[in-house]
């Protein structure tokens, strides 16, 4: 079964059993943004000025579900640990980030510093998914107040729709030996090394954070993410270098607000 198949059966399944447990858990709707790292083609790795350089912006509507209060009966559901440290978060997001080359060898004035610094692109990339997360310290005390600080740890799996772009400043359509860095230009035979044509993928999703009880309507939320895409693509670029060893990721910091119903 192919990937995004695998994807599809396990949002429909985190649904059906939503709807079924549908008066067994209590709904919360979160906002949150904040800037993020993307880790792509651009730049060298490890390089503290593609690091700072290609940060973009993220935004995210998260839907939570609690299953430690029962909206059946308005009551706490301690019957398992399940209810008491878990909770299904469905989101979805959008990101952009404009990227560039840094480095040495896109400083300097030969050429090929030339065709690095007028390449230019930017990522596009609408997600949607699951995501189940556990909460180390009881789930039930932290809304009946008994401590303000609720961390948590999470994963994920994500349907990723990604529209890039890529163009250069020098005279000639980008991909051209004249124009572009020779690591970008593919030998004859070989499938374009630049493609912003765009395209869907996965992505998994692990993050770790912290809620803090704001008070009883809704907690204020802080959390660091890191998204890995099943496709090296989603910035555009894809070289068969072999310093091009992993696929496109980002590294996400996020603040935001989660509303208890």
């Amino acid at each position: 079964m192919k990937i995004k198949n695998l994807i599809l059966v396990f949002l429909f399944a985190v649904a059906g059993h939503q709807s079924v447990k549908a008066q067994a858990f209590s709904q919360e709707l979160g906002l949150v943004a904040g800037p993020l790292q993307f880790k792509s083609d651009y730049g060298l790795r490890g390089n503290s000025e593609t690091n700072f350089g290609n940060v973009g912006f993220g935004i995210a509507l998260a839907h939570f579900i609690n299953f430690s209060y029962r909206d059946d009966c308005e009551c706490f559901a301690k019957d398992t640990y399940f209810n008491d440290h878990f909770k299904v978060r469905t989101e979805l997001s959008y990101h952009v980030t404009a990227l560039d080359h840094y480095g040495k060898e896109a400083e300097s004035n030969s050429l090929p510093g030339r065709q690095l610094r007028a390449m230019h692109g930017k990522a596009r990339v609408f997600e949607l998914g699951s995501h189940l997360e556990w909460y180390p310290r009881s789930i039930i005390d932290f809304d009946g107040g008994s401590f303000n600080f609720a961390p948590f740890l999470g994963v994920g799996i994500h349907y990723v729709n990604f529209n890039p772009s890529a163009e250069t400043d020098l005279p000639g359509r980008i991909g051209q030996p004249s124009n572009t860095f020779y690591d970008f230009v593919a030998p004859p035979g070989e499938e374009p090394y630049i493609d912003a044509s765009g395209g869907s993928t996965y992505a998994i999703a692990l993050g770790a954070g912290t809620r803090y009880r704001l008070n009883a309507a809704g907690d204020l939320i802080i959390e660091f993410r890191a998204h890995y895409y099943g496709s090296d693509f989603v910035d555009g670029l894809n070289h068969d270098k072999p310093q091009n060893k992993h696929n496109d990721w980002i590294a996400w910091i996020n603040f935001g607000y989660v509303y208890y119903f």
